[in-house]
């Protein structure tokens, strides 16, 4: 993108706004990291397993109740 700059000023200007993006993305990103390592922690896969579990059992055992 090319911008055309009348004077030092909105290159200044310009330049900050660049960077407050780039420190923004960059605690995105990091948030993002942490949040990624939470769900990859082998405690929230048992407790994911569990809810499937329960809910494919409650499932079974409706069937045999109406059977």
């Amino acid at each position: 993108m090319k911008t055309d700059f009348k004077n030092f000023k909105e290159i200044k200007t310009e330049l900050k706004r660049l960077d407050l993006e780039r420190q923004i993305a960059t605690e995105e990103f990091k948030a993002l990291k942490g949040d990624i390592q939470n769900d990859l922690r082998p405690l929230n896969w048992v407790q994911t397993v569990v809810e499937y579990t329960g809910k494919i059992g409650s499932l079974v055992l409706m069937k045999k109740m109406f059977k």
